[in-house]
């Protein structure tokens, strides 16, 4: 193999592992999971961080892995039962702040999954910003990451 191809395989590579961003807004350590194999829903988790001097706000996503892509949460009920219900105002993302999109908290929830989420396999996202726009995000299936995730925290 030449020096020129090498050089380029080891670029893609690298560019898959640093943070997405776009204006203000840098997306860290994205992943994707599926809860079985043969699930018909997925969920993405992430890091929202807000380097700019004015609040944001993560207002849509959007995969081509999923019928249907919704901004989720877990929210308490009348009975004291944990539900997952959808988030339609979005996840504000605080001037010079962040906001973790974590399991059991808020997240980014594929229903109707178009294939299954494989160990290894990367999937693209488009998360929708009011303020910064789109940002596609290339994260990689991550089934054996623990309950907290890699070193992230519960939701706000």
């Amino acid at each position: 193999m030449s020096l020129k191809p090498m050089i380029l395989a080891g670029a893609l590579a690298l560019a898959s592992a640093l943070p997405a961003l776009a204006g203000d807004i840098v997306i860290e350590d994205p992943y994707a999971r599926a809860s079985t194999m043969m699930s018909k829903s997925g969920a993405a988790f992430m890091t929202l961080v807000n380097t700019g001097a004015e609040d944001d706000r993560l207002v849509a996503a959007s995969s081509d892995i999923a019928a249907k892509v919704e901004l989720h949460t877990h929210r308490e009920d009348a009975g004291g039962v944990m539900r997952m219900v959808e988030v339609e105002e979005g996840f504000a993302v605080p001037a010079g702040g962040r906001h973790e999109l974590a399991r059991g908290g808020d997240h980014v929830m594929f229903l109707g999954l178009t294939r299954p989420l494989e160990q290894g396999d990367t999937v693209t996202v488009t998360l929708r910003f009011e303020t910064a726009g789109e940002i596609v995000v290339e994260m990689p299936v991550d089934l054996g990451r623990g309950a907290m995730g890699g070193g992230m925290q519960m939701g706000n």
